[in-house]
């Protein structure tokens, strides 16, 4: 598989620290449960457009600074990233033969996993809460999945065309 500009290991990195910010920025208190998954979204893109670049290990680095810049219990989202990065490895022989509606369902259930084990483990160190709406985000990752997935395909078309 030749490297594309758009898989070069800066841009990815560039791209994974934009989501991580997406991921912390703040908002009003009642939008926060509205925000999407922006850096499990933006891990499993590149889990899946370069798997022989990303994997466990940015999920691992990006959980670390997440865990950091939220002030959460150290390795929680490191946890929940990996895993997210591991599972994302196992279905990535199917996961690029599927409509763009198929993956859109694989993303809800990729990040459902990672929001139910982010959950458990919030449970086991902070308070405990009984709501399902920490699995929006989810569900607005796997809307959102088509139009990312597109426009990164868009923009690796264009730059591997101005190369």
């Amino acid at each position: 598989m030749p490297s594309s500009p758009l898989t070069a290991l800066p841009w990815i990195w560039l791209s994974l620290l934009l989501a991580l910010c997406l991921q912390v920025m703040p908002l009003a208190e009642g939008w926060q449960v509205w925000r999407p998954d922006w850096l499990g979204l933006m891990l499993i893109y590149w889990c899946m457009a370069a798997p022989d670049r990303v994997g466990v290990f940015h999920g691992f680095v990006l959980g670390i600074l997440l865990d950091l810049i939220e002030g959460a219990t150290l390795g929680q989202n490191a946890l929940a990233l990996s895993l997210l990065a591991f599972l994302s490895a196992l279905v990535y022989p199917r996961f690029r033969a599927y409509s763009l509606l198929q993956q859109s369902l694989l993303i809800l259930v990729l990040l459902g996993l990672s929001q139910l084990t982010e959950q458990w483990l919030r449970t086991l160190f902070g308070p405990f809460s009984m709501h399902l709406s920490f699995l929006l985000p989810s569900l607005i990752g796997a809307v959102l999945w088509p139009w990312l997935a597109t426009m990164f395909r868009a923009m690796e078309r264009r730059l591997a065309g101005v190369h």
